[in-house]
């Protein structure tokens, strides 16, 4: 939204990132900040008044994807394919994440948080959709993680060594990160069903992370699966646990009681139980995929009971998650989990927003517009979700979605 736009928007129907209200508001606009939000119509006097109005059916925050990784192409599925991509120039890779980023928003994403490269590219990306009119999504970077030599994560982490090799690489990435990534545990072994191998880092090397970077001023999220990574992760302290994948009720009571946010990234393993011919998965990996994510749901639904913190990432970039529409998938998990609607739109809105420290992680008054506008109301048909008519973002002009 450009400095001298003003803008009312009358909507049969809103979700401010916590509440929904089912009541005809009217809602202010100026200099891209919400500043007045009343009950009822007011669109008329308000357009006597010189101020352009519009009318709309249901009006939300901006969706929020809380794990992508920009530089990767979801929607290429041909295992050859993705390891040539890792190969390509520098500048190839920055152009798939710009198209990343850019679809993202066409989507109704405003925001995403990057979980990791090797290049630097999310930190470029993220100036550059600051830009005005960049059509790009804005982005948390989490720049370049840490891990283990000759382990999992050589895509997006670094190597590090003794204790005081971790102290100093988290001081000096937190420099230029939003936040530290720490690779605790390696991918699931789908063939056996189970994550196999031990976790990188032990208990006290994890709160030497931790540690660094709070100290630092930054959060720390952890790429782990698997009891033992768990167990080091919670206990650790590490700010949000990304995927998560077998989790137990003992570790989630952790997780609640020091705060810690959970992202659960359905959306890579449903793809490889949905479409198995991709991977070239046979029947017996089929099951145990399919075993994975009911008790991955099972979970996330004690989570939402327990109050364990929640947010909506896609892991976009994975074979067969693209970007923008995927959040639609994992918020079609989520449903399915049990969740209500209310909880899990929170979850790909205010509460990655809070996660992130954001001053205003809703749509309030002072809060700057950030928004996506639907045909309908999704709490009456969750299609409309997929189909947003406009999209609001605080350092892009308003632009109707694709």
């Amino acid at each position: 939204m450009n400095a001298s736009d003003r803008l009312v928007l009358v909507v049969d129907e809103w979700f401010d990132g916590h509440d929904r209200h089912t009541a005809r508001s009217t809602l202010q606009v100026l200099d891209g900040r919400l500043i007045r939000i009343e009950a009822g119509d007011h669109g008329e006097a308000l357009a006597r008044q010189g101020w352009p109005v519009q009318r709309c059916a249901f009006l939300m925050p901006g969706l929020v994807d809380a794990h992508v990784h920009l530089f990767l192409d979801g929607a290429t599925t041909d295992s050859n394919l993705r390891a040539a991509h890792l190969k390509l120039p520098l500048e190839a890779l920055t152009e798939t994440a710009r198209g990343s980023a850019r679809q993202a928003l066409a989507h109704g994403v405003t925001r995403v948080r990057d979980g990791g490269d090797r290049h630097g590219i999310n930190h470029q990306l993220r100036e550059e959709a600051c830009r005005s009119g960049s059509g790009m999504a804005q982005v948390r970077s989490v720049g370049l993680g840490i891990k283990r030599a000759r382990r999992y994560g050589a895509f997006m982490a670094a190597d590090v060594g003794d204790q005081e090799s971790i102290r100093c690489s988290v001081q000096d990435l937190a420099r230029a990160n939003d936040e530290i990534k720490l690779i605790l545990t390696g991918i699931i072994d789908f063939d056996a069903g189970a994550v196999t191998d031990e976790p990188q880092f032990t208990l006290d090397e994890a709160r030497i992370v931790v540690e660094a970077a709070h100290a630092a001023g930054r959060k720390v999220m952890a790429h782990c699966s698997g009891l033992k990574g768990l167990a080091v992760a919670a206990g650790a302290g590490v700010d949000s646990i990304e995927h998560g994948f077998f989790m137990d009720r003992a570790t989630l009571a952790l997780m609640r009681d020091k705060d810690l946010a959970w992202t659960p990234t359905f959306c890579p393993v449903h793809f490889q139980w949905a479409h198995p011919e991709a991977a070239g998965w046979t029947a017996r990996t089929v099951d145990h995929l399919r075993r994975i994510l009911d008790a991955h749901a099972e979970h996330l639904l004690i989570a939402h009971r327990m109050g364990v913190r929640v947010l909506a990432g896609t892991d976009a970039g994975s074979m067969g998650v693209a970007h923008g529409s995927a959040l639609f998938d994992e918020i079609d998990r989520f449903l399915e989990a049990g969740l209500p609607l209310a909880a899990v739109l929170r979850a790909a809105t205010a509460e990655p927003r809070r996660h992130f420290g954001d001053p205003q992680a809703r749509l309030a008054e002072g809060a700057m517009f950030d928004a996506v506008q639907l045909a309908a109301s999704p709490f009456v048909d969750t299609r409309a979700l997929r189909q947003p008519q406009r999209v609001w973002s605080p350092t892009a002009a308003p632009r109707a979605a694709a």
